[in-house]
């Protein structure tokens, strides 16, 4: 496994110093330094009102979604992430915003040790869980991290998407719908997924595949109760080439395309 972290954990540094100084509809820099937020309407609805409520982001990035949960009335914001990259463009992030936000370098699997809190919400969300070998053990530490009564949100590409690849530019079933923890799936990329031509330096990542009953069943075993679970056909990603974009940063299928869910989101309360 610690091939497989050490790369992921080499492209990401890459990534967010590109994503921290890059200009991209997918990181709306500016609009969250101002006090705004880049939540997507989906996001912000389900989680609903979170005035007064202390919150931590796991696998946080850059920040941005954090500081947008503080922007949108939380009383404290906490992001992790394992990349000491990313964690410094966050902090650096909130300083100009001027937001009182906590920002902390870990492993998501360390989280509870490096923490040293619980919160009555833990907020997940785009293209987190796909680098986690484990996710009964995503779900326990998630699970520990809550109040009795506090609540996991997590919205994410639907496992069915990520079993598609682009072959001669059309989605084509290419990945089994579990992949074994030990033989992950493996990519090469050159560039970044914001069309930021700046090279990565570190190209090799590790993803895996968790179908939906892993992640719910994870989620029970952890002592949570599953409040809802739902299926979009919306994403916030360009996954394939002929996506339209409905909104900003928000993709769905071409007219004609036969439908298929391209992500999910699932809401659980701590007994």
């Amino acid at each position: 496994m610690d091939e497989f972290f050490r790369a992921n954990l080499l492209s990401w540094d890459d990534r967010a110093e590109l994503h921290s100084t890059g200009v991209s509809s997918d990181y709306p820099i500016a609009k969250v330094i101002a006090g705004g937020s880049c939540l997507h309407e989906l996001e912000t609805q389900e989680i609903g009102d979170i005035r007064g409520k202390d919150i931590v982001h796991l696998q946080c990035h850059i920040g941005l979604d954090t500081l947008s949960l503080k922007h949108l009335g939380a009383r404290s914001a906490t992001g992790l992430d394992f990349s000491p990259k990313a964690i410094e463009a966050a902090r650096r992030f909130a300083a100009d915003a001027g937001t009182e936000a906590r920002f902390v370098e870990a492993p998501v699997y360390d989280a509870v040790e490096a923490l040293g809190d619980t919160y009555d919400m833990v907020f997940v969300s785009w293209g987190a869980i796909i680098w986690l070998h484990d996710i009964f053990r995503w779900a326990r530490v998630a699970s520990a991290l809550l109040r009795p009564g506090g609540k996991v949100y997590l919205l994410d590409f639907h496992p069915q998407m990520r079993q598609y690849a682009v072959v001669d530019g059309k989605a084509v079933p290419s990945f089994q719908w579990r992949t074994n923890a030990f033989v992950p799936i493996s990519f090469d990329e050159d560039v970044t997924y914001t069309g930021d031509a700046r090279p990565l330096t570190h190209t090799r990542i590790y993803e895996w595949i968790h179908p939906l009953s892993d992640i719910v069943n994870g989620l029970i075993r952890a002592g949570l109760r599953i409040d809802f679970l739902n299926e979009h056909d919306i994403v916030a990603w360009k996954a394939f080439p002929d996506m339209r974009e409905v909104d900003e940063g928000v993709y769905v299928l071409p007219e004609g395309h036969v439908s298929m869910p391209l992500s999910f989101s699932i809401g659980a309360t701590k007994r």
